[in-house]
């Protein structure tokens, strides 16, 4: 199949083909004419690149799954580099899920901050010569 064919097969665009062309993830091969002719395992290569992108991958950290494929094997995370970029990616995403519950916490807990604070504002409010709140004080006004 040519470049067009595949591009819209795989619901991308020629240009990103040739890009990955550049980078050496899909080799294109050439008719008589020149034009870059592809396969089917062209395809299943794309689709590993584009699973791989949609998880958080970055390009080059598909190029040992399009490696595997391109061995022969079935499946593109079935050889060992494959693996070391799979425990990688985990790795980074448990230190950003650390990274997150932290802040997490902390706005849970500058939360809690102001909901007291509201709170006793508007207790407060509630006594005979308490502060006057300028704002709405959880649907209480004045």
């Amino acid at each position: 199949m040519r470049i067009g064919e595949l591009a819209a097969r795989a619901g991308t665009t020629t240009r990103t083909l040739r890009y990955y062309e550049a980078r050496g993830l899909l080799p294109a091969r050439r008719d008589g004419n020149g034009h870059r002719t592809y396969d089917e395992g062209d395809l299943r290569l794309l689709e590993q690149i584009r699973t791989l992108q949609d998880f958080g991958f970055g390009l080059e950290e598909t190029r040992p799954f399009v490696e595997c494929l391109r061995a022969g094997h079935p499946e593109g995370d079935s050889c060992p580099a494959s693996l070391v970029v799979y425990r990688r990616k985990l790795d980074e995403l448990d230190a950003l899920i650390g990274q997150l519950t932290a802040v997490r916490e902390t706005v849970a807990g500058q939360l809690r901050r102001a909901e007291r604070a509201r709170d006793e504002l508007a207790a407060e409010a509630l006594v005979p010569g308490g502060p006057e709140p300028g704002c709405e004080l959880g649907g209480m006004t004045r």
